[in-house]
């Protein structure tokens, strides 16, 4: 796999033109200002902006070779986790969270109850950034155990022994292998839920 993906590039308009060509002023003069006003209205040069932003669209390159797909979910968790991780460091906000989606100590019915004063200008509960933080933890925890081939070794403990006889597989003497399948069923579980997650909400991981 080979992926080359450029910035976002920023608008160009009229008032950024401006702003390169008269770069001495200062942009929110008023000669600033109205000159990108008048520019704006002259179809030519407003045109021949968007042409300009079209040519600076991001660069995106993605090659797949064969091998990607051959365990695709091990190969999209590399990409997964650190892009999760980078999201957890960065983030500038957080969305809505259902409730039923995290711990009860962090619910909003947990949190101290808003002022009337508050729910009228919109402030959200005390723990509402926790859930967002506990739901991407949660999907970057899934992620990175799927971009691990051996987690379930942690779940297998003894040695095999065994033979085959008359065509049917025979555990010997000295077999001491055993699977905590409580425990790995725990673990599955929680990695279907951080995937769970991840699909719910998908459109909300943004920065």
């Amino acid at each position: 796999m080979k992926v080359n993906i450029g910035p976002y590039r920023d608008w160009v308009g009229p008032y950024q033109i401006v702003q390169k060509i008269f770069f001495w002023k200062d942009p929110h003069s008023d000669f600033v200002l109205k000159l990108s006003e008048k520019l704006n209205d002259v179809k030519w040069f407003r045109e021949f902006c968007e042409w300009v932003y079209k040519k600076r669209q991001r660069k995106i390159q993605v090659h797949i070779h064969g091998y990607d797909v051959w365990n695709m979910d091990n190969t999209l968790a590399l990409i997964a986790v650190p892009m999760l991780e980078k999201l957890q460091e960065s983030k500038q906000g957080y969305p809505y969270v259902d409730d039923d989606d995290v711990p009860d100590n962090i619910k909003s019915t947990s949190a101290p109850e808003l002022s009337k004063e508050q729910k009228n200008c919109g402030h959200t509960d005390a723990h509402a950034e926790a859930r967002w933080a506990w739901v991407l933890s949660e999907m970057t925890w899934a992620f990175r155990q799927h971009a691990r081939e051996d987690w379930q070794e942690s779940y297998y403990s003894g040695m095999s022994d065994f033979k085959i006889i008359d065509g049917n597989l025979v555990n010997g003497p000295n077999d001491t292998f055993k699977i905590d399948h409580k425990g790995l069923e725990k673990h599955k579980e929680r990695m279907r839920n951080g995937l769970r997650l991840f699909a719910k909400y998908y459109e909300s991981l943004w920065d």
